[in-house]
């Protein structure tokens, strides 16, 4: 773990990317891999939001692909903060200049219904904690110039967080198989990314025991109508101004962003 300084540094520096425009990596400020360390840049970044009055809906998983996982060095996802400004509506417009570099991801988004309190929580009371499960799109977005991220990039910068839509056809868990559903994201009517539940953790179950787990040993444990994104099926793509998305995942109907031009 670092001294505060360089912690408040990097912490600074993306919180200013997000109106100045795409800043330097911040790995520079960091003791390399020090994992730690940038969930203390996270911490200081939404201990500001949340004094500035924005408000915590839920939290999102991100580095569920072992590929993604191998590729940046680690073993284990990631996780970040979602905030009410960031949800968008099923088919809404993102104005130009909202977010930095976005990019579309074709995920499962999970309601809580109960409090996850336990550092030890399992499966099983992950399963009974749910209450649905919807079609979700998030658009990740990096304030690292050029997508220029390592893994302290990344998790310091809120996991790459940027919106997120809801579809809005809630789907009992015991109607799903989570781990066969398939996924196709289309821009403009075309197929970008496919993908399917197991490539979540093997199960996207998996990952929000995951996230309850390391959620309520941070401080920070999800309770009821908290908002999940389990983590994508398939590649990301990124978006271009003008195109629009559409998200099918198989059980849980569609759901849809555009992009101004």
């Amino acid at each position: 773990m670092t001294d505060p300084t360089p912690i408040s540094e990097a912490a600074d520096r993306l919180a200013a990317a997000y109106t100045d425009g795409p800043c330097a990596p911040i790995r520079d400020l960091l003791p390399q891999g020090d994992v730690a360390a940038a969930y203390a840049v996270q911490d200081m970044n939404t201990k500001r939001w949340l004094a500035e009055g924005r408000r915590l809906v839920g939290r999102k998983t991100g580095l569920t692909a072992r590929s993604v996982q191998r590729q940046l060095g680690v073993d284990q996802p990631d996780y970040g903060m979602l905030f009410a400004d960031m949800s968008l509506g099923d088919g809404e417009e993102i104005a130009k200049g909202r977010l930095l570099q976005p990019k579309v991801e074709g995920e499962i988004a999970f309601i809580i219904g109960r409090d996850l309190t336990a550092p030890d929580t399992t499966a099983g009371e992950v399963l009974r904690a749910i209450d649905s499960a919807v079609a979700a799109i998030e658009i990740v977005d990096s304030r690292v110039a050029g997508w220029d991220i390592r893994i302290t990039d990344t998790i310091a910068d809120n996991a790459s967080s940027g919106l997120f839509a809801l579809g809005t056809t809630p789907v009992s868990l015991s109607k799903l198989d989570l781990w066969a559903c398939g996924m196709v994201l289309e821009a403009r009517g075309e197929p970008v990314s496919t993908g399917a539940g197991v490539a979540c953790l093997g199960n996207p179950v998996n990952a929000v025991t995951w996230l309850a787990q390391v959620m309520a040993r941070a401080g920070r444990p999800l309770v009821a109508g908290d908002v999940v994104l389990a983590g994508a099926l398939g590649p990301m793509v990124a978006a271009k101004p003008g195109d629009s998305y559409e998200l099918r995942i198989s059980g849980l109907g569609a759901v849809r962003v555009a992009f101004a031009a």
